[in-house]
């Protein structure tokens, strides 16, 4: 049978939504507080924290089960300790995953709970290899181990559909072309002091903010999942994605709280013959031009130049 057809029948599989949406429940009420979800999203690296993680468990148990297949007694101690590292690493790694997963719906939410459940199970079967190898019983435990490795095989192939296949939580900015000139937008005397609204930048939506003199713009994707940011509420100068809460601030685009990992992209902005323009903020604060007339130019994003 081809992978990519099982995979397809688990995404199908609409019986796994009770359960899953239950769990997702229970998921979110747990990482409501900012500073867990900003933590297990990643909020202050820039991207995902659960991917990285994901392997050092990987790496202890296969290198262990290398061991137990090629190593003499003397590499015993080592494997032994490899499986116990992996057990360690694999909480954090579960934990930021289900952050992760609780935000998906539809087919990606069926294939990531089984992706989870491959994952537990492997959990599950290394733990008892681990008892089993401190008792003494090194027969039972290699097994146990490499059943082990066969579920965590299995985990990881339906983890690399989700992220490769699907683009689970990936920027959903990343290929968009943001104008690097001056490129207008809206006439400046449509957008009114504490409004908010989307515009057109040169096929890219940006989302609009004034402030007084000052006017702030951002990317109108959510980086997230591509949420509609222009439908957010706004509050204190930021931004809230009405799909999944991320709170973005119009100064910088950056990340208040989480499940966002990667910060909005960023505009200049000024007012020029009446409409106001806008242009992606270099990421080298020494290449603003000092043009008069720039409404933000001492604040800098952490931002990407497109490239093609």
């Amino acid at each position: 049978m081809k992978p990519h057809r099982t995979i397809r029948r688990v995404e199908e599989a609409e019986a796994l939504d009770g359960y899953a949406k239950a769990v997702a429940k229970v998921v979110q009420r747990a990482v409501r507080p900012r500073m867990i979800r900003n933590m297990l999203s990643g909020a202050k690296m820039g991207h995902p924290l659960h991917p990285p993680l994901t392997d050092v468990p990987i790496g202890a148990w296969s290198m262990s089960a290398l061991l137990d297949l090629v190593g003499g007694r003397e590499s015993e101690p080592a494997a032994d300790l490899l499986v116990k590292a992996g057990l360690v690493t694999a909480l954090p790694t579960a934990l930021t995953g289900l952050n992760d997963w609780s935000d998906t719906l539809g087919a990606d939410r069926r294939v990531g709970l089984v992706h989870a459940w491959a994952n537990g199970a492997a959990l599950t079967l290394y733990a008892a290899s681990a008892v089993a190898r401190h008792r003494g019983n090194r027969g039972s435990g290699k097994a146990l181990g490499f059943a082990g490795l066969g579920m965590m095989a299995i985990g990881g192939y339906l983890g690399g559909h989700l992220s490769f296949a699907n683009g689970v939580n990936v920027n959903r900015t990343a290929w968009d072309q943001e104008p690097t000139e001056w490129t207008p937008v809206l006439a400046d005397g449509d957008l009114a002091d504490g409004e908010h609204r989307t515009a057109d930048a040169a096929g890219v939506e940006v989302l609009l903010y004034r402030k007084g003199a000052a006017i702030y713009a951002m990317s109108a994707t959510c980086t997230h999942l591509g949420g509609p940011l222009g439908e957010g509420s706004v509050e204190n100068d930021c931004v809230t994605c009405p799909w999944h809460g991320s709170v973005f601030r119009f100064a910088d685009g950056g990340i208040e709280r989480g499940p966002a990992s990667s910060p909005q992209p960023h505009f200049e902005t000024r007012v020029h013959n009446g409409r106001i323009e806008v242009r992606l903020a270099p990421a080298d604060p020494s290449d603003e031009e000092g043009e008069g007339g720039i409404h933000q130019g001492d604040r800098r994003p952490l931002t990407r130049t497109s490239t093609s």
